[in-house]
């Protein structure tokens, strides 16, 4: 009767451990890059939501220095021109500005950043002022 040794019975195993430890680390990095991949977009968000801000702050401050909810034609197609330039920073947006009876106005930006798949998904930035 032949006897194995212990030796020999473990033949590949240091082979089969490097796989599986060059296989978690891939799993690893594939994570990192995920993680990095999401926190580039949340920052484009970000930067998209601040601009969103920016443009409803610069009408709001004509809005203002005129004492008027109400604007010219002229300015206000000046400002949606702006908000849908592709120089903005904000992809397929538009802009908007109503008054209601109590001289409130909304100002209303919306806008699609291009990895959103559908409409539904569309980001928006809405700001309110009263001009007394």
């Amino acid at each position: 009767m032949k006897h194995t040794t212990p030796a020999r019975r473990q033949h590949g195993a240091a082979l089969l451990e490097a796989l599986i430890s060059i296989l978690l680390f891939s799993l690893g990095v594939l994570g990192i890059v995920a993680l990095q991949a999401k926190a580039s977009q949340f920052s484009v968000d970000s930067e998209d939501r601040t601009r969103a801000a920016l443009l409803a702050n610069q009408i709001v401050s004509q809005m203002w220095a005129q004492q008027s909810t109400t604007l010219d034609a002229a300015t206000l197609s000046s400002w949606q021109a702006q908000v849908s330039a592709t120089g903005s920073g904000l992809p397929a947006a538009s802009g908007s500005v109503s008054v209601d009876s109590a001289a409130l106005a909304t100002v209303t930006i919306s806008w699609k950043a291009p990895w959103r798949k559908s409409a539904e998904q569309a980001n928006s930035y809405v700001t309110k002022v009263m001009i007394p």
